[in-house]
């Protein structure tokens, strides 16, 4: 038996980012009973290492829902205080792991909203890597907690394709909507006890662009490190312009240029070229810089070189002769 006004459940939201609040809004104008917030503690950030509020507290602020900011899940006075509360629900959007003590307090549980078509790319960096890896489409997932990280009973999904040169940015700010809208969906069908949930499998879904059982194999999508984004020029153009745009805008791709690093936000393929060694580069030191790949060339069209500001190549050009 839920304690609920107006069979509405208790709903606890938890999350940090931007991604985050787009799900928390999407709740507030659905009209869902949210009685706290837990988002991340206060950071230095700037110059003037100023404590930062992080982008969920802002708009739980903004709209008067009381706010937690535990710096461990496990105090004791933390979880005190998540006891009092008497949430129904949990909703977890782009926040840390939680021990089982506090996904398991709630009696309908605790679900996640997760940027892939689960059981595929289960990890930090789903948009990512579904960019990286070439993949036409990918979508958000709805699903319980349990002990094993993404592994949880599916809920609701809903899919939707990738642009050849969209960014991973660019997907990420689709699916915060898609995803926003999924959550809500999620929460009335919990809440009228229509949703059927069902354990995660490979090959059981049907694809939003027409592929039956899109695959079998199981893609992960771990967290990304500085390795993962250093350009190697021996590989095909499609590769390094998959690299290019999954990394874009945060934490970028990048490549060296007379010993300093250069990032690079956008670029076009030029791929069945006779290119020079790869790595090598060709520009006319107005308009276009191009570097050779192990099949035809990358077109630079977004950089920034260490020390200064993100700008277009031909504002770089114009004040660096290569």
């Amino acid at each position: 038996m839920t304690n609920t006004i107006n069979n509405k459940p208790r709903i606890i939201f938890m999350g940090t980012p931007e991604f985050a609040v787009a799900s928390l809004d999407a709740l507030v104008q659905a009209g869902c009973n949210i009685i706290a917030v837990i988002t991340a503690p206060d950071k230095p950030a700037g110059r003037g290492m100023k404590l930062t509020e992080s982008a969920v507290k802002k708009y739980a602020v903004e709209k008067q829902l009381p706010v937690l900011q535990p710096v461990k899940l496990k105090d004791p006075e933390f979880l005190e205080a998540l006891k009092a509360l008497r949430a129904d629900l949990q909703i977890v959007v782009a926040f840390r792991m939680l021990p089982e003590l506090v996904w398991n307090m709630p009696p309908m549980g605790t679900i996640n909203l997760h940027g892939s078509l689960l059981p595929q790319y289960r990890g930090a960096a789903p948009i990512n890597w579904a960019v990286i890896n070439g993949e036409k489409e990918t979508g958000v997932t709805t699903f319980r907690l349990q002990h094993e990280i993404d592994t949880g009973d599916i809920l609701l999904q809903d899919s939707f394709p990738i642009g050849d040169d969209e960014t991973a940015g660019e997907v990420h700010d689709r699916m915060k909507e898609i995803g926003a809208q999924l959550l809500v969906k999620t929460v009335d069908g919990l809440t009228k006890g229509i949703l059927e949930e069902r354990p995660q499998s490979i090959g059981n879904r049907q694809s939003a662009i027409g592929n039956e059982n899109p695959t079998s194999e199981l893609k992960h999508a771990p967290k990304l490190f500085t390795e993962t984004c250093k350009i190697n020029w021996h590989q095909p153009v499609a590769a390094i312009h998959n690299l290019i745009r999954g990394l874009s805008p945060y934490p970028a791709a990048f490549t060296s240029l007379n010993d300093k690093s250069l990032k690079i936000y956008k670029a076009k393929k030029e791929p069945h070229a006779s290119p020079k060694s790869p790595g090598s580069i060709e520009t006319d030191n107005k308009t276009y810089l191009k570097f050779a790949a192990a099949d035809g060339y990358i077109h630079v069209l977004e950089l920034q070189l260490e020390g200064k500001k993100k700008m277009t190549v031909e504002e770089f050009l114009r004040g660096y002769r290569l």
